[in-house]
């Protein structure tokens, strides 16, 4: 079998996307490869697809346990023979595994890192015939990169233990130093390195500043996401749980994910989640690479990543079956104060300096006014064009800013005169004249700036705050108490002048937008029959619905609405072994 002959038949595609022909063959080639592409891209078929072609096994090193497990569900799905080995199965499941090994029944082997360090298993698959090692998520083994793993860094002695196998890494997130670093930690010989366009035309990106705690802006923001999958990220385990109960409150189906609920729970949610009964999840970074769930049409950040490769990970969770997909960030200059007290309390090595370099550019990002796709790409060293209509910034006319010196220098004039040993709001009641007992007790309604600053309400004075100390006009001490710096002091001397947003001192509500698919004429009264259709095949054989078909695939199908195999076949995704396995039951529903 050719392998335009195996992407038809396994995979459902006619032809390969963009890096991928190339990947297939250097592997077909026996050569190393480095490929960095954007999640959603297709880097699973450049491995998965060679070894068919290849005799023996292709072991597959992946970091999380739940994100094996779903890959192997698919891969069966698909007619692929594939397992995986880990510290989760008893012993009487992991000798069955091991002898299909030894009788050659696998072709697809997924294994943890940690797994490779062990001499037992090590020692059999020098028994085996191994075609090829794959790294995914391979931005683990550079100790630069956003979420370095040490096991992954062991991961060097494959090619001391198998020198004339070839090894293939993969990830979505790398900059050239990071590729450097994974090339030279797995001793990777002169691969064939292949790095696609960090583009993700079907992602639109929208960054807000946070008005109070975001929530009243996450509402306006779901109101064009009903009954769609999405995930929203929450900085801490109580953030997590406090924003699930408020949208359970609001009728919007959401359950909390974090790393110190039991591991039942966890799993529960993961479950329902993937099996679409459970529309959103609020996590924490906990919920990060484990997902493999196609269909998940947003990804709400409520506070500001630590990194642009942690932000760029987290929204790849998005649209990855193609379809159009939405990403929001809110942040507050509290924000950044918070992941700077983090990073203070790291040891005095390189990386502190490193973590502090990064923030700064997660900063620059969501205050930037330039285009988000093509800040993302110049990260990553990745030259773009301006993606026109995929960003906030690129949607909206060129912001009118207005000039809020005077206001800025009341403010600071505010925070000098009572001393600086208040927060930011006490300072504001005695800018708007408040009247609270601890302004009066203070004395502070004797002072020359109490009341002078009616003219704005508190959440746009909170604004300019904010706005301040973006700019290092002020910096946040103990207890929250905000003092001027020597940036603060020149500014109310008049030595520069500070403007802003226009729309940032207004309360801006997110507009309903109108969905826009590939498929943008399919019939949603078929597309909803073939969802339940879906449902219940996927329910019965116990597996995620995204397994059965992707959306994408309904979505042609309700478009093109085949009455014979051969048409059927003819729909995205769809192959022989799809039909076979799930074919009739839809023709059958189709031909009502």
């Amino acid at each position: 079998m050719n392998k335009l002959q195996t992407l038809e038949d396994y995979f459902g595609h006619k032809t390969f996307r963009p890096l991928q022909e190339e990947v297939v063959d250097a592997i077909l080639n026996r050569e190393d490869v480095l490929m960095i592409l954007p999640t959603g891209g297709g880097k699973s078929l450049c491995y998965q697809l060679p070894t068919l072609l290849m005799e023996g096994v292709t072991v597959v090193v992946s970091p999380l346990l739940a994100l094996m497990h779903d890959q192997v569900i698919a891969l069966r799905a698909n007619g692929i023979s594939a397992a995986m080995l880990s510290s989760m199965q008893d012993m009487e499941e992991s000798r069955q595994i091991e002898a299909q090994l030894q009788r050659g029944e696998i072709k697809l082997l997924y294994v943890a890192p940690e797994r490779l360090t062990n001499a037992y298993f090590l020692n059999m698959l020098h028994q085996l015939d191994i075609n090829f090692f794959v790294i995914d998520e391979a931005h683990c083994v550079s100790e630069w990169g956003h979420e370095f793993r040490e096991n992954y860094r062991r991961l060097s002695l494959l090619k001391e233990q198998f020198a004339t196998t070839p090894v293939a890494a993969f990830t979505a997130t790398a900059t050239k130093a990071v590729e450097e670093d994974i090339a030279s930690n797995l001793g990777l010989q002169n691969p064939k390195r292949v790095r696609g366009s960090l583009f993700r035309e079907n992602l639109t990106i929208h960054s807000r500043h946070r008005i109070k705690d975001g929530r009243e802006q996450l509402l306006e923001f779901l109101k064009s996401h009903q009954g769609e999958s999405g995930i929203i990220y929450t900085l801490s385990r109580k953030s997590t749980e406090s924003v699930a109960h408020f949208l359970q409150n609001k009728g919007i189906e959401a359950k909390a994910y974090h790393a110190g609920l039991p591991t039942a729970e966890k799993n529960a949610t993961y479950a329902d989640f993937v099996a679409d009964r459970v529309q959103i999840v609020v996590a924490t970074i906990a919920f990060g690479m484990g997902i493999d769930k196609s269909n998940i049409r947003f990804v709400v950040h409520m506070t500001l990543p630590k990194t642009l490769e942690n932000f760029y990970q987290e929204i790849g969770r998005a649209g990855r079956d193609g379809l159009e997909a939405e990403t929001l960030l809110l942040f507050s200059a509290q924000d950044i104060v918070q992941q700077k007290m983090f990073i203070e309390d790291l040891p005095e090595t390189p990386y502190k300096q490193h973590a502090f370099n990064k923030l700064d550019s997660m900063v620059r990002f969501a205050n930037s006014e330039n285009c988000r796709h093509q800040s993302i790409a110049a990260y990553f060293d990745d030259r773009i064009e301006a993606c026109g209509e995929k960003c906030d910034n690129c949607t909206t006319t060129q912001s009118e800013k207005v000039d809020i010196t005077t206001a800025s220098r009341m403010l600071l004039s505010t925070i000098l005169r009572t001393e600086q040993k208040f927060g930011l709001h006490y300072v504001i009641d005695v800018l708007r004249g408040s009247k609270e007992q601890r302004v009066l007790q203070n004395g502070h309604d004797t002072l020359s700036v109490y009341g002078i600053g009616e003219e704005y309400s508190k959440a746009q004075w909170m604004t300019i705050g904010d706005k301040l100390l973006e700019l290092g006009a002020v910096e946040i001490g103990e207890f929250k108490v905000y003092k001027l710096t020597n940036f603060g002091v020149e500014v109310i001397k008049g030595a520069h002048g500070i403007k802003l947003k226009k729309e940032r001192l207004a309360v801006q509500k997110a507009k309903p937008k109108r969905k826009v698919t590939y498929f943008d004429d399919y019939d949603v009264e078929m597309y909803d029959k073939l969802r339940d259709l879906r449902t219940k095949i996927a329910s019965e054989k116990g597996i995620p619905p995204y397994i059965v078909f992707s959306d994408k695939t309904l979505k042609d199908l309700s478009n093109k609405q085949p009455q014979t195999k051969d048409e059927m076949l003819e729909v995205h995704g769809i192959g022989e072994v799809k039909f076979e396995r799930y074919g009739e039951a839809f023709l059958e529903l189709l031909a009502v």
